[in-house]
């Protein structure tokens, strides 16, 4: 059987790829970089990286999903395992070299560990207790790619964010085939509060000022515009992995750990574009609105509800 680009596409999770794209910019805006063209391969950057992660995931779990999930294109036969292998180790190699194209070096040297971490998650640690803290992590230096070494410490609150939220939805996750529990979906919900207090906590108008982020200057607060713009993210952010957690929590079922993981997953692009709006980037925060928008009608196009990154 040839392979399709449908079934490439389904292999690397696409609608869930693009979930990725806000992390280097929300750890750019925070660090004070600008947004050139150049930069714009960071993005491209962390969704390779993400999706060879994902077909590095498939063929990790062949055995596994051929009992728990045969529909996916490796246990189908759609896909077969040295060529989810190969789309792997491509997409890897790529992400690389687009994070060097556009952060260069002190992009790079976040990028490579990012990697590591990936593949780590994925053939060794995915299924251990320190899998979802690898997860995390992968999303933190995902957020950090944006800043690059030097600027680290500006992006580190939004990188705690995204990594937090991905704790979470991780654990979650664990249930998506043999349910999970009240107390699990309770505290992944009760997690997202304190993720959506942290985007706002301190949030204040102001101006720019002398300081010490990457461009030289630090925002004493944000535009009025950038404030609403955050606290309208934030909402956005409850509103689409609140419900689905609470209800997990209710009737904790397979189905509602797989609900509620997909708009976990979901949920980081409004999240993304709060921290963005945070740093007075209300623009980049417009512009992931339309990724969400993107994202939905790319999941209805392929007939996705939920796609996991486990």
């Amino acid at each position: 059987m040839t392979p399709t680009l449908r079934d490439h596409l389904e292999l690397v999770r696409a609608p869930a790829a693009l979930t990725v794209l806000g992390d280097s910019l929300a750890g750019a805006a925070a660090a004070g970089h600008p947004l050139t063209p150049r930069r714009l391969a960071l993005p491209a950057a962390s969704v390779c990286l993400y999706a060879g992660g994902m077909a590095l995931n498939d063929w990790s779990d062949r055995e596994v999903d051929a009992v728990e999930r045969p529909e996916r294109p490796v246990p189908s036969g759609r896909i077969n395992p040295p060529r989810a292998l190969a789309v792997a180790a491509g997409l890897g190699v790529a992400g690389v070299a687009l994070a060097a194209v556009g952060g260069g070096r002190p992009a790079l040297a976040v990028a490579v560990p990012l990697a590591g971490c990936v593949w780590l998650y994925d053939a060794v640690l995915k299924d251990t207790p320190a899998g979802p803290v690898a997860m995390a992590a992968c999303r933190g230096l995902d957020v950090l790619l944006g800043a690059g070494t030097g600027h680290l410490r500006p992006a580190l609150s939004a990188a705690a964010a995204l990594a937090a939220h991905t704790a979470g939805v991780t654990v979650l996750s664990r249930g998506e085939v043999h349910g999970t529990t009240r107390s699990v979906a309770g505290a992944v919900a009760a997690g997202a509060g304190v993720v959506a207090a942290a985007a706002l906590a301190g949030l204040r108008t102001g101006t720019t000022g002398p300081g010490t982020t990457g461009s030289g200057t630090t925002r004493a607060g944000t535009t009025r515009a950038g404030a609403l713009a955050t606290v309208a993210a934030t909402a956005a952010y409850l509103g689409a992995c609140l419900p689905a957690q609470v209800a997990a929590a209710r009737e904790p079922t397979a189905a509602r750990a797989r609900s509620a993981t997909g708009a976990g997953i979901r949920a980081m692009v409004p999240l993304q574009a709060a921290w963005a709006a945070r740093a007075a980037r209300p623009g980049t925060a417009a512009a992931l609105g339309v990724v969400a928008v993107a994202g939905a009608l790319l999941r209805r196009a392929s007939g996705t509800r939920a796609v996991s990154e486990t």
